[in-house]
Order: structure tokens, then C-alpha cells, then sequence
């Protein structure tokens, strides 16, 4: 019996702080993230769209729905991967980012690939 999953999307996370496109006074903090999608299961599938929860440090937070990722609908196949670049600002230096992307195997099948929640924060902040 095979443990293999067939419809498994691992992803993993960068990010940057965007010092030049922030503006302090304003209470504007300006992030990068380097998302990779790699599919881990046995089953090709395309990335549909997404859906993100970003949430600064006074608890304000704010959801992120639409087709694909910076324009594109990629498919992915077995132990294939897939790597973009966007950015979020937020109103404190500190906040958080987690989501699904919401994915359709070659068979037809609808399944949501998990993005665990992942911390941005401009340097020096947190330890």
C-alpha cells in the first residue's frame, strides 16, 4: 500500500522588507514575499486562484481573493515548482500572511494547497 498523497502542494516562503517603498511617518511598511509551490503529489495540477488573510500587529486584517498568481495560472506537475515575487504594505512594522491557493488536478479534481501563516517584519524588530 502507498502512503504517496495524490494531491499535495508544499510551499515555502521569503520575505523582504522593502525599505525605499515604505514610508515610516505614514505608518506605511512595504513587503516582499517569494512564494514556491512545489508539487509534492502524484497528480498534476493547476494553481485556479488564491485566497490570502494579512493581518498587522494591531489585529486589522484584511483578505485577498483572485484568479491565479501575478497573472498567471501555472500547472504544476509531479515534483515540478513554481516560484513568484509580490508584495503586501502594511500599517504597523510587524504582521502576519497565511492563505490557500485554491488548485484542479488533471483529473478534475478541486483542492486547496495550504499556505502556512509566515511573519513579516522589518529587520531588527523581532528576535
Amino acid at each position: 500500500m502507498t502512503t504517496d498523497k495524490k494531491y499535495e502542494i508544499t510551499v515555502s516562503t521569503r520575505t523582504t522588507y522593502v525599505a525605499e517603498q515604505s514610508d515610516v511617518e505614514r505608518s506605511r511598511y512595504v513587503f516582499a514575499y517569494t512564494i514556491t509551490l512545489k508539487n509534492t503529489g502524484t497528480v498534476a495540477a493547476q494553481l485556479i486562484s488564491r485566497h490570502w488573510i494579512i493581518t498587522d500587529a494591531n489585529n486589522q486584517s484584511q483578505e485577498v481573493r483572485g484568479p491565479g498568481v501575478v497573472g498567471e495560472q501555472p500547472t504544476l506537475r509531479p515534483e515540478q515548482s513554481f516560484e513568484y515575487t509580490s508584495g503586501t504594505a502594511l500599517a504597523t512594522p510587524v504582521g502576519t500572511m497565511r492563505g490557500t491557493y485554491q488548485m484542479v488536478g488533471d483529473d478534475g479534481l478541486q483542492f486547496d494547497a495550504p499556505i502556512p501563516e509566515f511573519t513579516l517584519s522589518i529587520p531588527r524588530v523581532l528576535h
